[in-house]
């Protein structure tokens, strides 16, 4: 059960005892200068797509068979109820549900990422909490926007603030304009990267001079830069981010840990090769048919994809082939 603001506070343990739980995997390309980190995020992570029966209910076997597949696969960690998860369209026990299913079935030394934002500060501390009850290792929190306006970087540096200030793990703060219609300003960042529980960023707004200040402005705080999708992976990895938090890896996630590798090798033409392969079919499956065409496109990698839940509509049978054809072009099919 969610724990009011009052609740919440007493339960905030010591930041650093928590990052203990997750061990350091990556040293070189990904660590910049500056101090180590605490908690090491530093790789890909899928954002997992939430399994729907034909009922549309939350179909949690289907989702334990996904986690079987992708338990093969190098990945630093999960991500759940991301965008990619359906997030606004889950009830709240739906949502704590998920996080237990996946924490019971996920090997301790891989991070799980839970989305927790809500539209105002008290709600959002309170299902972090849950979230952390959960089994959440770290608060994936989306900027609130539904009173853009007003959301100013002042009132966004307060909200932060304030719901990292109580949450017991630590925060990962989530700009996504493409669905929110809001950046989260740099300004912002900067401020919310000196808070001690605020241990980086998921940007996707692909906007790679910002990705770059926001590694160089923050190279002397404990604050990770995750690029927030496959298209620019390999650009943020050359600008010093730490990882990708991807959608298309729930399709193609051994290739985007093999990019992941090359990156940190140093093997750059390797990169940029397999990179160039991977934009359109992200794209694809992102900006241009969105969670209905993730879906379709991890039924022919072996996964269950399933329906959306409405009023997200399945893809036309055109739009199928267009996005096998984009798969097959690129020598995915």
């Amino acid at each position: 059960m969610a724990l009011s603001t009052r609740l919440a506070l007493p339960l905030r343990p010591a930041l650093a005892a928590l990052c203990q739980a997750a061990p350091r995997q990556h040293r070189g390309l990904s660590t910049p200068m500056g101090p180590g980190h605490t908690l090491d995020l530093g790789g890909i992570f899928p954002p997992l797509a939430t399994p729907f029966s034909p009922m549309q209910e939350v179909d949690y076997a289907q989702l334990e068979g996904n986690l079987r597949l992708y338990a093969s696969i190098p990945f630093r960690g999960l991500v759940v109820l991301g965008s990619n998860g359906e997030y606004p369209y889950l009830a709240p026990r739906e949502r704590l549900a998920v996080v237990s299913c996946v924490r019971q079935a996920l090997p301790r030394d891989r991070l799980l990422l839970a989305g927790s934002g809500c539209e105002s500060t008290q709600a959002t501390i309170e299902l972090t909490v849950s979230m952390a009850e959960a089994g959440a290792d770290v608060a994936l929190v989306v900027t609130p926007c539904y009173y853009r306006g007003a959301m100013t970087s002042a009132a966004l540096v307060q909200h932060y603030t304030e719901v990292a200030d109580a949450s017991p793990i630590p925060t990962l703060l989530y700009s996504v304009p493409a669905n929110t219609g809001l950046d989260l300003p740099l300004e912002a960042v900067l401020t919310l990267a000196q808070h001690p529980n605020i241990v980086g960023i998921k940007d996707s707004s692909g906007d790679i001079t910002r990705m770059g200040l926001m590694v160089h402005k923050t190279r002397q705080e404990d604050f990770q830069v995750l690029a927030g999708s496959a298209s620019f992976l390999l650009a943020s990895y050359a600008l010093g981010a730490s990882g990708g938090v991807c959608a298309l890896a729930n399709v193609l996630g051994a290739p985007l840990c093999q990019l992941d590798r090359l990156c940190r090798e140093g093997r750059w033409q390797e990169a940029r090769n397999l990179q160039h392969r991977l934009i359109e079919p992200n794209v694809a499956v992102t900006r241009q048919f969105g969670i209905p065409g993730l879906k379709k496109a991890m039924e022919w990698f072996g996964y269950y994809g399933g329906p959306c839940r409405a009023p997200l509509a399945p893809l036309s049978p055109a739009q199928v082939e267009e996005l096998r054809g984009t798969f097959s072009a690129n020598g995915w099919l």
